[in-house]
């Protein structure tokens, strides 16, 4: 029987290493998908905020808004009729794009495995908690991520569910899932 508390097996710099790992590698793929239908789809917003005097919406904020929706996380634009939440990828017409939600939870349970296993976790519960530590490197960049990809205060991934479901939930769920996995292939 094991005397080692749950902080000595949590392996913490595998964990930040590959849940930032996680989260940049899901949006560059995201970015690499997605750019170019992005660029045509802001072509006539951007039309019409610099009409108004206003910035153009980069694209690299919108393929964030596409990444955030692909953890079901919504973004708020702020409008004349108040602000309304959008998810783009359930708003789209399916097809591909629909695929996107697979994209962090692929990875984050490619990144639970690889911790786990790094952490040479042979033991279930070890490697649940192992696989969690992926958190600690997503969950700030989801953080952060919330108020890189706003638009001028009116248009962000919504602050309670960016924090919760894609810095705290996909990570610790997915993140322990994948870990009990990578403790069961073990030696």
């Amino acid at each position: 029987m094991s005397t080692d508390s749950t902080t000595e097996k949590l392996p913490l710099g595998a964990g930040a290493v590959t849940g930032l790992a996680a989260y940049v590698l899901g949006y560059l793929i995201s970015y690499v998908w997605l750019s170019g239908s992005i660029e045509e789809r802001l072509a006539a917003y951007n039309f019409i905020a610099e009409l108004f005097g206003g910035e153009p919406i980069a694209v690299w904020q919108g393929v964030g808004w596409m990444f955030y929706n692909a953890h079901f996380v919504s973004t708020r634009i702020a409008g004349f009729g108040g602000t309304q939440s959008q998810n783009f990828i359930a708003g789209s017409d399916g097809g591909s794009i629909a695929l996107l939600y697979a994209v962090p939870i692929v990875l984050l349970l490619a990144a639970g495995l690889l911790t786990a296993r790094l952490a040479d976790a042979d033991e279930p519960a070890d490697g649940a908690i192992a696989g969690a530590a992926v958190a600690i490197g997503y969950f700030p960049l989801a953080l952060l991520g919330r108020f890189l990809f706003s638009y001028q205060g009116s248009a962000a991934p919504d602050l309670v569910t960016a924090v919760l479901l894609a810095g705290l939930v996909y990570p610790l769920v997915l993140g322990s899932v994948s870990g009990v996995l990578g403790s069961a292939i073990g030696d």
